[in-house]
């Protein structure tokens, strides 16, 4: 790893170890035309340092809220959700997320100027060293040709890579994605999925991932939640962390693969894409 990306991934992971992230017995709930509802239901895990957790499972079954919660956009009805020992109480430094929409972006900026946005805000560092990171941050997502570019010449695949780009640059201690390659075409996903894992696996950040592509929760993560039913609680904890399993080709993977749809489908709870 080279200077400048050392300097990304300290900045990603904090440099720090340990127990990062723990959820109790949470339960959410959400009103829906006046009428409370409940999404989740007692759902518990913990996140070391380093270790990418899936949520996965289908529309309406939480996966969604507990990322906001995690956020600090929605509270527990019962429960915690800790960072770091300390409970969320509302969105923080520590926390960035990355969303489904390609809309993300200000559009009056270049790409160079809405990755190095939040660490200028944060006035922390000055306007060429937060251009710097930003250049590299983009270059890790294979964008250094398209640094003075605006959002609307971008592609959606384009405009992703730069969402990611500037997560990666803040100081946050956990990297947010709610399906954040959904709404992309099938070879474009692909390419971004296998990225998404190469920084990873590079930069060590810490990483929870909402999808409800089994394929992509398996080569995204270390292990996997399987979530089902309304109100959402978990079917299943799958450790998905092994190398052979990160490469789509291997039996090993499509074996898994079909295991976690027995899951899903066990529970009922599996719906066509």
């Amino acid at each position: 790893m080279d200077r400048r990306a050392a300097d990304v991934a300290a900045r990603s992971s904090g440099g720090r170890t340990g127990l990062v992230l723990e959820a109790a017995e949470l339960s959410l709930v959400y009103e829906r035309e006046g009428q409370p509802v409940r999404a989740v239901e007692e759902v518990d895990f913990k996140l070391e340092a380093g270790e990418r957790l899936v949520l996965l499972g289908p529309s309406g079954c939480g996966k969604s809220s507990i990322l906001k919660a995690v956020a600090g956009f929605l509270q527990p009805a019962s429960g915690h959700i800790l960072i770091r020992g300390q409970p969320v109480t509302g969105p923080g430094p520590d926390r960035i997320v990355v969303f489904q929409e390609f809309d993300q972006l200000l559009p009056w900026k270049t790409a160079r100027q809405n990755v190095a946005f939040p660490l200028l805000v944060a006035k922390r560092i000055g306007r060429q060293e937060a251009y710097r990171y930003a250049d590299d941050a983009l270059r890790k997502v294979g964008l250094s040709h398209v640094l003075d570019a605006f959002p609307h010449t971008l592609s959606g695949g384009m405009k992703q890579r730069v969402a990611i780009a500037r997560a990666l640059v803040t100081q946050a201690e956990i990297l947010l994605m709610d399906e954040p390659f959904a709404a992309l075409d099938a070879l474009t996903r692909n390419r971004l999925q296998t990225d998404l894992l190469a920084l990873a696996e590079e930069l060590k950040f810490t990483l929870v991932f909402v999808t409800h592509s089994v394929e992509e929760a398996v080569l995204i993560g270390t292990r996997i939640q399987v979530l089902g039913g309304r109100p959402g609680r978990t079917v299943a904890t799958i450790s998905v962390d092994a190398p052979q399993l990160k490469d789509r080709t291997t039996f090993e993977f499509q074996d898994i693969v079909r295991h976690i749809h027995g899951y899903l489908q066990s529970e009922g709870t599996e719906k066509a894409a």
